[in-house]
């Protein structure tokens, strides 16, 4: 049995006593994409009261939880947290495979009878139809007579159409030709109205004329490596990995709006999309449960740039804490406190820098999955 290194919290505030025999009006599912359990006590003095410590004080913790599978990555960590079972039930054994049927590689959300709805061809064939196991949010569906709402959304579309499920009502993901977000012709034939209208806020290209700066001074930043290490990528353009980041100057060179996933505004952009959805869709406004799933997929981008003991990291989750604590505000004005209920979790962890470790005295040494394949 692995230790499955995420935490999961449900709200106090909805979990009372009396509710007991009540539904919550909406069930709301953030997965944090490549987030340590450790993380939120590492970086746990720097994170206000309303964001994650306000799930850690006030909700259940499952401090011991247990996936029987080991390839944790973002398909099967997803498919496994909204499933409740393992990828030898649920069928997402990774995010790619290799198909004896198909005699090809296989992505794990792909349909290629699904067209694009939105954004660009190449990025339309998505779908769930690669999972064999129904979703909490499938049974959502069927035990309310498809009365329920189930919306999901994140940057990455595995992230949005496998928690999304089968019976999704709308599962949406980011764009990086466009800035903006789609989904495929499996959920619909056009766009609604409040997506297009919220693509129309051009949020991308306002948030790529920006400068990702530390929250804090840098002196603060005793829970992470040095600013500048050997170990990180950074971006082109910039010749050293290191605060600040002038994003309307590295644009251009880093995929113009394919930019915004690796800053900590591809975080942003979604707790917006986040907070559209609730307003137009109307979740949890009625008596009749409804699902919102939302998966945070730019502390994997960034996580995967920098590295585990960056700075970069560090500072992502002191402002993805604010954005959790206003995605919280929102719903307890919207929603109504005692009316809802949020579970946090990670499709995956990550492992330190190999290279580092071993300067550190330990013998890592790295395992080429590609050399394997050939």
């Amino acid at each position: 049995m692995k230790r499955i290194v995420l935490s999961i919290f449900t709200l106090a505030l909805a979990i009372q006593i009396q509710a007991q025999t009540e539904r919550p009006k909406l069930v709301v599912g953030i997965v944090v994409d490549q987030m340590k359990q450790e993380y939120l006590w590492r970086f746990e003095n720097d994170f206000g009261d309303g964001g994650f410590k306000r799930l850690m004080n006030e909700g259940f913790e499952a401090k011991n939880a247990h996936y029987n599978y080991s390839n944790t990555s973002t398909g099967p960590g997803h498919a496994s947290v909204y499933t409740g079972t393992t990828p030898s039930i649920h069928g997402i054994v990774n995010n790619n495979w290799y198909s004896k049927l198909l005699k090809r590689s296989v992505y794990c959300a792909e349909d290629t009878t699904a067209q694009a709805v939105g954004g660009t061809e190449d990025d339309g064939h998505i779908s769930p139809a690669n999972l064999y196991s129904s979703t909490i949010t499938d049974e959502l569906k069927m035990s309310t007579q498809q009365l329920g709402k189930v919306i999901a959304m994140s940057i990455k579309d595995r992230g949005s159409a496998l928690p999304g499920g089968h019976l999704s009502d709308g599962s949406y993901w980011y764009n990086s030709a466009t800035g903006t977000f789609m989904t495929s012709t499996y959920y619909m034939e056009s766009l609604p109205q409040w997506v297009q209208d919220f693509n129309n806020r051009n949020l991308a290209d306002e948030y790529l004329n920006m400068t990702w700066e530390l929250s804090n001074p840098l002196s603060e930043y005793s829970e992470s490596g040095e600013d500048n290490s050997k170990h990180e990528r950074g971006f082109r353009g910039k010749g050293n990995p290191t605060f600040p980041y002038n994003l309307k100057e590295l644009r251009s060179e880093n995929g113009n709006f394919g930019l915004l996933p690796s800053t900590p505004w591809g975080n942003t952009i979604l707790t917006e999309m986040a907070l559209a959805a609730i307003d137009a869709e109307g979740l949890g406004s009625d008596a009749i449960s409804d699902f919102l799933a939302v998966s945070y997929s730019s502390t994997d981008y960034i996580g995967h740039n920098f590295g585990p003991q960056s700075k970069e990291v560090h500072d992502l989750y002191i402002k993805l804490d604010k954005e959790i604590e206003r995605l919280l505000n929102e719903l307890d004005q919207k929603v109504g406190k005692g009316n809802y209920v949020v579970f946090l979790s990670a499709d995956h962890a990550v492992a330190e820098n190999s290279q580092r470790m071993n300067e550190l005295g330990f013998q890592y040494n790295n395992f080429n999955s590609r050399g394997l394949a050939s």
